[in-house]
Formats: structure tokens, sequence, C-alpha cells
């Protein structure tokens, strides 16, 4: 070992205080159930992904395609929603 190194019962415990957190109290996934109700994210998958530079480019496709559905729902004179089979 170098003289250089640190030896880890040298080091002095610089942390205030207030930041000492007790990890024993700490409770696992307190907030993912919160997090995954107000998170909008959305994985594509790699041949999807390809096809756009960036997440710009896939928000106006979609926005896009969201245009076309309006127009040719008002086509046809039928909700998307009554025209997709339901799945269960």
């Amino acid at each position: 070992m170098s003289e250089n190194a640190m030896n880890p019962d040298d080091l002095e415990d610089d942390l205030r205080p207030e930041y000492d957190f007790d990890f024993s109290k700490a409770v696992r996934g307190k907030h993912y159930e919160e997090y995954t109700r107000s998170s909008n994210v959305v994985v594509l998958e790699p041949d999807v992904a390809a096809a756009f530079q960036s997440s710009a480019a896939v928000n106006a496709a979609l926005r896009s395609m969201l245009v076309f559905a309006k127009q040719t729902e008002t086509l046809t004179g039928q909700a998307a929603a009554e025209k997709r089979p339901t799945t269960a």
C-alpha cells in the first residue's frame, strides 16, 4: 500500500448533524406508488425508437396522429373508442 493511500479510520466525519440519516428507519418504496401514478414515462421498443431522433420528434409524431384520429372520427361519425375492440 502506498504512503498516500487514505486509511478509512483517519477520515473525519464532516457531515452536518442535520444530514445524518438513520437508514434503519427507512421504508423501501415509500413513494413508489405515488410516483407511478404521476409519471408519464413510456419506453419505446428499440426498433420504434430508432425511427426518431429525439423525444421532441416522438411528441410531434404522436400529436399528428392525434390530429389525424380526430379528423377521421369526424369523417366516419364514430368515436375511435367505439371502433376499438375491448380486451380484458
